[in-house]
Order: C-alpha cells, then sequence, then structure tokens
C-alpha cells in the first residue's frame, strides 16, 4: 500500500480552499434554514460555526437549544477552515457566532475586523490572558501542552519539559509529533513569537534530523506512546486524562508531563468564541456565549474532555494541575493565527504528514 504524504501546509491550505469553494457554491452548502444574510435571522434562531466537533458540543449545543428556546443551526468543521470561510464571506456570512478549538483563529478574524466587540460584563468573568485584547472574543477553555513518555522506557525525571530538550540527539526517531495538527502549528506559532523566527527554523531542523516520527493525529501519538512505538509524543494534556478516564491510569504504560515554566513546551491555548460584526445586537449570539461561561457548559466540559474551565471559580478536572500552576510563555493567544508561516517553517524543515 502506498503511503501519500503531505505537507503541513497543504492541509492548511487545502482546508482553507475547500471551504472557499463551498462558500462560493449554492445555497445548499450553508447550513439547512440558513438565511442569505446575518441581519435576516429571526432573533429566536443563531447560525454557529464551530471548530469543535460535533460530538463533543452536539451535546452541550442541544441543551442550549432547551433551556433558551434558541434553535442552533450549526456548521462543524476544523476551526482554521471555519476562519477560512469566515474571512472569505466577509460580512454576507450567515454566521452569527464562532466557536473555536483555539484562539488563533479568533485572532485572525478579530485582526479583520470581523467580530464584535463583548461587554466588560462578559470578559471580566475570564481572566485577561485568555480573552482578546480588543474584547472581540472571549476564552471558554484552556489545554495545556504536555509531553507524553512511555514509561516502560523512559523514566519520568529523564523526560524532557522545555523545547530546546526535546531535540536533544538522546531523544532520535523517539518523538511522536502531528505537524498539521492545529495544535501542533500553533506551538510553532508561539515559538517563532517567543524566540524568532531563526530559531524556530533551527529548532525544527533539529527535530526533523532526529527523524521526528509523523502522525495525523495527537491521539495516534498518544497510543503509538502507550504501546512503546515511540518514547515522547507532543500532545495536548486532555488526550491522557481522557483515555486514562476509560481505560483507567494504571493500565496504561504512556504518562504524561507539563512544560518548565515560561518554556514554549509549557504553552497553553484556549477555545473561546466571537460574535460576528453583523450580529453584535443580537440576543441570541450573547445568549449562547453566556451560556458557555455559564456553570452548566464549564462544567460539561470539564467533566466531558479535562479541559481547563476558564470562568473564576469553577474547578477543574479532577487530578489535572491547577491552571494557576502552568506558566506558560508570554504570548498573546490571539496572534497564534499565523498558521500558514509556521506551516511553511514545518514544511521547510522536512516534517511532513503521516
Amino acid at each position: 500500500m502506498r503511503i501519500v504524504r503531505r505537507s503541513a501546509l497543504a492541509v492548511v491550505a487545502a482546508a482553507g480552499l475547500a471551504l472557499s469553494l463551498v462558500a462560493c457554491s449554492t445555497p445548499a452548502a450553508q447550513p439547512s434554514g440558513t438565511p442569505a444574510s446575518t441581519a435576516s435571522a429571526p432573533a429566536s434562531s443563531l447560525v454557529i460555526y464551530s471548530g469543535r466537533g460535533e460530538d463533543l458540543v452536539g451535546p452541550l449545543i442541544a441543551k442550549f437549544e432547551q433551556t433558551s428556546g434558541i434553535k442552533a443551526d450549526v456548521r462543524y468543521a476544523g476551526s482554521a477552515e471555519q476562519a477560512q470561510l469566515l474571512l472569505t464571506e466577509g460580512a454576507n456570512t450567515p454566521a452569527q457566532v464562532f466557536l473555536s478549538q483555539e484562539a488563533g483563529a479568533l485572532g485572525l478574524l478579530g485582526e479583520a475586523g470581523l467580530l464584535s466587540e463583548l461587554p466588560a460584563e462578559v470578559l471580566s468573568k475570564v481572566p485577561d490572558a485568555y480573552s482578546a485584547d480588543d474584547d472581540t472574543w472571549v476564552g471558554v477553555t484552556g489545554r495545556a501542552r504536555v509531553v507524553a513518555y512511555d514509561s516502560q522506557q523512559v523514566d519520568e525525571a529523564d523526560v524532557p519539559t522545555t523545547a530546546a530538550a526535546i531535540v536533544d540527539p538522546r531523544w532520535s526517531g523517539q518523538v511522536g509529533i502531528a505537524p498539521g495538527n492545529a495544535s501542533f502549528l500553533a506551538f510553532v506559532t508561539a515559538m517563532r513569537l517567543v524566540d524568532g523566527e531563526d530559531a524556530t527554523k533551527q529548532w525544527l531542523g533539529k527535530l526533523a534530523a532526529n527523524q521526528a516520527k509523523s502522525f495525523a493525529r495527537n491521539g495516534a501519538i498518544l497510543e503509538a506512546v502507550d504501546k512503546g512505538e515511540v518514547k515522547l509524543g507532543l500532545i495536548n494534556h486532555y488526550y491522557w486524562y481522557s483515555a486514562a478516564a476509560e481505560r483507567g491510569a494504571d493500565t496504561m504504560r504512556a504518562k504524561i508531563k507539563f512544560g518548565a515554566s515560561g518554556d514554549v513546551a509549557a504553552l497553553v491555548n484556549a477555545t473561546g468564541v466571537g460574535i460576528l460584526a453583523p450580529a453584535a445586537s443580537n440576543p441570541s449570539a450573547r445568549a449562547f456565549v453566556d451560556f458557555l461561561l455559564s456553570q452548566e457548559a464549564q462544567s460539561y466540559f470539564v467533566e466531558h474532555e479535562f479541559e481547563y474551565p476558564l470562568v473564576t471559580g469553577i474547578a477543574g478536572p479532577a487530578g489535572v494541575p491547577p491552571l494557576e500552576s502552568l506558566r506558560g510563555p508570554s504570548v498573546d493567544l490571539s496572534d497564534l493565527g499565523t498558521v500558514k508561516e509556521s506551516a511553511a517553517l514545518v514544511d521547510g524543515a522536512g516534517l511532513t504528514v503521516g
């Protein structure tokens, strides 16, 4: 069987092209029942573009519909794809709310002037670090980068907790990555912002020279570590906690270690939500944002996905280090949207999607 390998940039570009074509196609490509423009949508309905999967947020949106009486018409796709589509549609988008899996996509739309400013009473529910500086989006949950390791082959004390240690030659052929994944590209983008383009290019070059193993997604990396196929893997924290809850932590040889304080390896990204500019005064859009920041919704993400709640006063997932104990790099999460530049560096290093 021939294995087709794709570049990270090709993954990003293909996603953007696909939805750009959708945006220019027939009305059937839009959510069923969606109006031609946001302004014509009745207040009792809401058009949501979701970068979070239906299997995760579908039940939560159904609960929102039940409690609010608002009918939600949802388009599901990746966050980068949704952002590209919204940029293409511009002011003509039928979307009223964008729910993103990561902050960078929201930052792109904010810079393009496509998002409305959120009121202070919304933004004040979440720490400043997890909302936009221009008030155009608010964080919903947090997710931390971690290193998964095979506890049968690697002692915890030897697990690298900095980006520099990850590319040490001792780990040659033993590090799993997902080059085309949004989380990995956000990690690379954070490195570009903190350490600069040249340093990031050098780091990726070392990762490639060490023959890092490429996977299509984080879950596959965790499985490879758990089977002893690679000793280390770069993933988000909740993948391990979800697997441990399902299988039992004692049955897993894969364990995780959080990054060192201040290092890009300790990056905490955020899922978030923004209201499209034409829907700035739409009460249904505001109701959905308020719902995502409610005790019910925040607890849902904690219990079902082991993500960090961002609303002050809500307890985080059991057994997970407190969010305030994680000291990631000093970076504006809105600036993580330059994924094409990051993907180009990843491709330049020869790291491709398996």
